[in-house]
């Protein structure tokens, strides 16, 4: 979904202060949904989410490792390193867009989800999975079975799912007017939506 560079909420710390603990890490892993494609910097959701954190629990602090364009296959290869330099505490699994999009195997899109989800506990965190949908022009079968993945592996995983990670901006009768004219990549404005998805299910975890 795009070409737009990863962003970092949160640029200036470095892997070695995560280490020491000045502020308790979530770690973002998505992709352009994430990555602020197409909008202002700082104006996307999880920019959003670093504010919200600043204002409700300030001794935590976003690390947005989400690529434009990026596949489950892409996050599963970036993984190791990112828990290994960050250390967070929590992880958002926000992936799979990309694989639907390319048509990539659904049983490879469950395996990358299930090793990205395992090397992030195994590595002391806490996931969030962040489900997503496909339009129904992909077909009522592929898209109910693409769907079915996310919540098949937090369950198996025993971790958090976000049923619908664009709940409220693509399954609305003014969707048109809240996507850019790509009609994949949410505008500006919806962004506030997609926190307001994440936040409920994202909270228990800031622990």
């Amino acid at each position: 979904m795009g070409s737009a560079a990863a962003q970092s909420a949160g640029a200036s710390a470095t892997g070695s202060a995560a280490a020491a603990g000045e502020r308790r890490i979530v770690l973002v892993v998505g992709d352009s949904l994430s990555a602020e494609y197409g909008i202002r910097r700082g104006s996307g959701w999880v920019a959003l989410l670093q504010q919200r954190l600043d204002r409700e629990r300030p001794g935590w602090r976003v690390v947005n490792a989400s690529v434009s364009g990026d596949t489950t296959s892409g996050g599963r290869s970036r993984l190791p390193a990112l828990l290994r330099e960050h250390r967070p505490a929590v992880v958002v699994i926000e992936l799979g867009g990309n694989d639907a999009l390319r048509g990539l195997p659904m049983s490879m899109t469950r395996a990358n989800l299930t090793e990205m989800t395992r090397a992030a506990k195994a590595a002391g965190a806490r996931v969030l999975i962040a489900g997503m949908q496909v339009p129904p022009n992909y077909g009522r079968r592929y898209a109910e079975e693409f769907a079915a993945v996310f919540p098949e592996v937090a369950k198996a995983e025993g971790v958090a799912l976000l049923p619908f990670f664009l709940a409220g901006v693509a399954d609305v009768p003014e969707a048109e007017s809240l996507f850019q004219s790509d009609r994949i990549h949410p505008k500006e404005e919806a962004h506030p939506i997609i926190l307001g998805n994440v936040w409920p299910v994202l909270r228990p975890l800031l622990r």
